[in-house]
């Protein structure tokens, strides 16, 4: 089975020159269009970096190893389906293609060694997104919201939160600290019957206390009856855990893939709604894994004869189907963000109809 699946790809030569070749092209792109988009962002973010007292050139080259990577992750795939179309563009105009195809390789044994390294690619660009450009986009977010200016350290305070314990609704006007030392100010539950409101519990303050949340200087409130009636410290809320309040606002783009799959169930178990972040969770694997796709969508570029005089239109056609992919794919998530399309629609959808597309082409180009 090993024998079968290395006489599938080209000779070792042969195929560590195409991804070489694949991978000069596609950093070679990558670092020219960062260079140029950082430049562009630079030129209109400066003036407020600088405009903050005390700020200078350090605080403008913070701004520059935050910004770097946002941009890196953006257009990587963009940069892996220019660097396939002058990969193969350069090797049908040597004539490079139709010797490989002469030497009885398919089309598809043509595009294993660049479809094997954009894969590589994809591992890179998945392990950069979740280490380093979660984290650089949590600091730039914060560090925006102060203007520039020295950024405050996150002791996890939170404001009007509402979280469900089983039919009732419990509201918090602030949260203050992480985990089992989260104080609640201004609490109020609102205890239903199904979907009728039976009474209030207001309070002052909360504190976790085992499973719950004793509250102090607490009173009901009867809606039948209209009583209002002291309860002093009670335990509410048995059940809800701390994180439950302090995740009140999540950021798929700041967050790693586990700890936005660790978000995610605990916003569930809060009763709050998961589709548009469930959509972002799959989109992370979906995303660096469109390396793989651009030689299949760009691998019209490589067949047909050079001297036809249609590469440059082939190589058009690669192109344009490499860009249509990436509006399919934000429009796909738009639409799960909106709730039309499920989750895993949203982020894969995109994926494997391009796939097909570009088996589709690859067929017709082969004949």
């Amino acid at each position: 089975m090993i024998h079968a699946l290395t006489d599938f790809f080209p000779s070792k030569t042969v195929s560590l020159y195409m991804a070489r070749s694949f991978l000069i092209n596609t950093f070679a792109f990558l670092f020219g269009l960062v260079l140029i988009l950082q430049t562009l962002d630079l030129l209109s973010e400066s003036g407020r970096i600088l405009a903050y007292p005390g700020n200078g050139d350090a605080q403008v080259w913070q701004y520059v190893s935050l910004r770097v990577p946002q941009i890196v992750a953006t257009f990587l795939p963009f940069s892996v389906l220019l660097g396939t179309i002058i990969t193969f563009t350069t090797m049908n105009q040597n004539s490079e293609i139709i010797a490989l195809k002469a030497s009885g390789l398919s089309a598809h044994q043509v595009l294993a060694p660049l479809m094997i390294a954009g894969l590589g690619v994809a591992i890179i660009s998945f392990t950069f997104n979740d280490r380093i450009v979660s984290r650089a986009s949590t600091t730039l977010a914060a560090w925006k919201k102060v203007d520039y200016g020295a950024l405050p350290i996150d002791r996890g305070d939170r404001s009007n939160v509402w979280v469900r314990d089983g039919s009732h609704l419990v509201h918090a006007q602030q949260i203050k600290g992480r985990g089992d030392a989260a104080i609640l100010g201004g609490v109020t539950v609102y205890e239903r019957d199904g979907a009728v409101l039976k009474s209030l519990v207001r309070a002052k303050i909360g504190r976790r206390e085992g499973n719950g949340w004793r509250v102090e200087g607490a009173d009901r409130f009867d809606v039948a009856t209209g009583k209002l009636t002291p309860l002093g410290s009670v335990v509410v809320a048995q059940g809800v855990r701390p994180d439950q309040f302090t995740l009140s606002s999540v950021d798929a783009e700041s967050m790693s893939f586990g700890a936005l799959s660790e978000a995610i169930d605990d916003l569930r178990a809060a009763g709050r709604p998961t589709k548009a972040l469930e959509g972002a969770l799959w989109h992370k694997l979906s995303g660096p894994l469109s390396a793989v796709l651009m030689p299949l969508l760009a691998a019209v570029a490589a067949f047909g004869i050079a001297r036809s005089g249609k590469l440059f239109v082939r190589a058009v056609m690669g192109m344009g189907l490499g860009f249509l992919y990436f509006v399919a794919d934000n429009f796909a998530l738009a639409m799960g963000n909106l709730g039309a399309y499920p989750p895993f629609l949203a982020a894969w959808a995109p994926f494997l109809l391009f796939a097909m597309i570009g088996e589709a082409v690859l067929l017709k180009s082969e004949e």
